[in-house]
């Protein structure tokens, strides 16, 4: 199932340059039809953890985590003429592979690999003004706020670690003919309100350090009629944590270590337009 979805959003993708050289009619109007949308998504995000104790690596996850996304957007003239609304909730719900070792053992990394079960939930919102550069070519300047999160089971223990983030982005959409739309995204911010919560032993729940957010997207949506649309997308997310204080547990000092997190993930899914 993971395969065959990697698969198939990476050969509709790779099909989108082949579909600049095809015969073209088309205009702003099937952006602006791609834009008013509302869809749902099946989704599969590889996730990419790492945490470092000074500069040497303590522990990984890593593996792919199938999930859904729901997606709505709206391009109407409501206060600055081509005005962009678009929200989007996801949740994906699996295992990754964890490859780290016992507390206070001497034998370090690579000594314990388990899978553990993930769950990542987030929500993003967006607003922007789409300038119309020509009949085929739209820009999106954008503001995001969105929210993060992430229930990591380690078997004797739970973490959830969770953060808030804001950003600035650039949409560019690009109408190849009346029913093939490509778009591409970037979008730059900060974490905030970063944290983790831990349950079980050892705690090291607490306040988290902030980051530079960014992510890259590319997406196609093609129109088999002007309400119903096929839509296949990759984006890639990266950020940090940085270390939490430390609490006594015993004779050790636990805490929350330095971390980086990179999130890929395909998507494929349908919508109803207007």
């Amino acid at each position: 199932m993971k395969k065959s979805l990697h698969s198939l959003c990476l050969f509709f993708l790779l099909q989108i340059p082949c579909a600049v050289f095809a015969q073209s009619s088309a205009g702003v109007a099937a952006i602006k039809n791609t834009n008013n949308a509302i869809g749902i998504q099946a989704i599969s995000t590889y996730v990419n953890y790492t945490e470092t104790v000074r500069g040497s690596t303590l522990d990984t996850e890593q593996g792919y985590v199938p999930g859904f996304a729901l997606n709505v957007s709206f391009m109407q003239d409501w206060l600055l003429g081509n005005d962009y609304l678009a929200a989007t909730f996801s949740q994906n719900t699996g295992k990754t592979n964890y490859t780290g070792s016992y507390l206070g053992s001497s034998q370090g990394y690579g000594s314990v690999k388990q899978s553990n079960p993930a769950v990542l939930t987030d929500f993003s919102l967006r607003y922007g003004k789409g300038f119309v550069l020509n009949d085929q070519v739209m820009v999106t300047p954008f503001i995001e706020l969105g929210s993060h999160q992430w229930k990591r089971n380690l078997g004797s223990y739970q973490e959830t670690y969770s953060n808030r983030y804001y950003g600035l982005g650039l949409l560019g959409q690009v109408a190849i003919t009346n029913a093939l739309v490509l778009s591409s995204n970037a979008m730059i911010g900060n974490t905030v309100n970063s944290y983790i919560s831990e349950t079980g032993s050892p705690s090291a729940s607490g306040t988290l350090g902030n980051s530079t957010i960014y992510r890259l997207g590319i997406s196609g949506d093609y129109a088999f009629t002007k309400s119903l649309h096929g839509n296949i997308g990759l984006d890639y997310t990266s950020f940090s944590y940085g270390q939490s204080a430390s609490t006594r547990v015993g004779r050790y000092a636990v805490y929350e270590p330095n971390s980086t997190s990179q999130y890929t993930t395909y998507k494929i899914g349908l919508s109803y337009n207007f």
